[in-house]
């Protein structure tokens, strides 16, 4: 007998192809409805040159914040989703507000209007057949968390967050099958994470111990829903979701390979471990304790942790920086918070590299660690659409970078990589996340909506619509 060593760069028949966007950068209707004010709704606008400020307690009357509208997915859904039909989507990657369901987060019943609207989103996926993935909490913290608990450094809210999923789950049983528990619950690690993933809005609670016990609050969370979404529907599959920072060794020099490994451990692979294996590994330990990091924890946690495993494993995936000295980091800042340029590499408009095979080597690292089930959830570019005087949006720069993307992939999936998933970010254009404003667009469809607020919402697809609209027609094989 010879083992059968025969390989498939072939994406499979029931691949998931499909786009992303989350509530706060996209959907708008902030006051409308019975929904609550979320975190976001008092994050300004801002740039690459100009930082967004956090009003408190509320917005304030002269001031722009771009969360407030978005995009208004509120009232385009049936349009927006009927431009994913056409395209093709097998899945949509969506967000609930958690203050459209529960105004304050801790509420004991919910706001049926905002159940409604969510009621009739998924409706008109089911219409056209379009599967839909939910992420329950993205960014979108209720306001009122954060001003009278603290955010997520108080484990009181792990309870209002379960009793929010347990109402999801209970309310769209049957309708929806996927599941997201946290966006990005690693970005906790970073500094930004605090505000948008923790909620922790005053400097002063932006500490690394409060954010590592803000991460396990959400860990703890998180386990208790994937169980509790388990028992209220067989059919539920429940992922995590991970920003994947992945960062090469700056040199071949020793000390980087290792400073790499322990940047790849600590921002990614804690809280990997922990939703997937059920337990902290002991590179984690090491950190806290050589941190002075201690985490407060009820008796039951370890094994709520164990029991409440995810389902698949699903990422954010960008580009990649590399990992040096301190003494390399004060002469070259690079791509995200920690990293240093990568001088084999180009970059978008935003000085973030373009790397395909780092996603390749990611979704390896991934799936020799877990040997469960990937999703690509979230990959795209950023750049300044502009429309020509033909009167299109010609980005074969978004085309040629999903191209390489996808070419990754199925490298990986030769490799044995068992990925179920793709679902490309701000399918439509949506606010950026990171600079809080409309000149960064993501989507192949273009939105007439401005950086001044000007602008009607009119949607128009880009060269890119077409483009992936023929890609998932020979599914992923062109």
């Amino acid at each position: 007998m010879i083992l059968n060593t025969r390989v498939t760069d072939q994406f499979p028949d029931n691949f998931l192809w499909g786009g992303a966007t989350a509530a706060n950068q996209y959907e708008g209707g902030w006051n409308l409805d019975g929904r609550g004010m979320s975190i976001d709704d008092v994050i300004t606008g801002g740039s690459v040159d100009k930082e967004r400020k956090i009003t408190l307690p509320k917005p304030l009357p002269s001031v722009y914040y771009p969360n407030h509208e978005a995009t208004d997915f509120y009232h385009h859904y049936k349009e927006d989703i009927k431009l994913f039909a056409e395209m093709g989507f097998k899945i949509y990657r969506f967000s609930i507000s958690w203050s459209r369901i529960f105004p304050n987060g801790d509420e004991k019943e919910p706001n049926k209007k905002g159940l409604e609207f969510y009621d009739r989103v998924i409706d008109e996926l089911r219409k056209y057949n379009i599967e839909p993935l939910v992420t329950i909490s993205h960014y979108e913290n209720p306001l009122n968390l954060s001003l009278k608990y603290g955010g997520w450094k108080n484990r009181k809210l792990i309870d209002f967050y379960t009793n929010y999923a347990e109402t999801l789950f209970n309310y769209f049983k049957g309708r929806v099958h996927y599941w997201l528990t946290f966006n990005e619950i690693n970005m906790l690690t970073d500094a930004w994470g605090a505000v948008f993933g923790g909620g922790m809005l005053e400097k002063k609670d932006n500490t690394p111990q409060n954010r590592y016990q803000a991460l396990h609050n959400q860990l703890v969370a998180s386990a208790k829903v994937v169980k509790l979404a388990h028992q209220i529907d067989s059919e539920n599959k429940m992922g995590c979701m991970l920003a994947y920072h992945c960062g090469y060794p700056y040199t071949c020099k020793p000390e980087d390979i290792m400073l790499a490994e322990k940047y790849d451990q600590i921002h990614n692979l804690i809280a990997g471990d922990v939703h997937v294996r059920g337990r902290y590994p002991g590179f984690a330990l090491r950190y806290f304790a050589e941190n002075n990091i201690e985490i407060q924890m009820d008796d039951s946690d370890l094994e709520t942790l164990t029991e409440g495993t995810v389902d698949f494993v699903s990422l954010s995936y960008y580009s990649s920086t590399c990992v040096g000295s301190e003494e390399d980091k004060a002469k070259d800042k690079g791509n995200g918070t920690t990293g240093l340029m990568n001088p084999y590499l180009k970059a978008s408009e935003w000085g973030w590299t373009i790397d395909p095979m780092g996603l390749r080597w990611v979704l390896n690292k991934l799936y020799d660690r877990y040997q469960i089930p990937i999703m690509v959830v979230e990959n795209g570019l950023g750049a300044i659409d502009k429309v020509s005087d033909d009167g299109e949006i010609h980005d074969q720069y978004r085309i040629d970078y999903v191209d390489q993307h996808v070419k990754a992939m199925r490298q990986a999936l030769k490799d044995g990589v068992n990925l179920i998933g793709y679902t490309y970010w701000g399918c439509t254009d949506v606010v950026s996340a990171s600079t809080g404003e409309f000149k960064k667009r993501y989507g192949f469809i273009f939105v007439n909506k401005f950086d001044d607020g000007s602008g009607d919402f009119s949607r128009k697809e880009k060269d890119s619509f077409y483009w992936y609209k023929n890609l998932i027609a020979h599914n992923g094989n062109i």
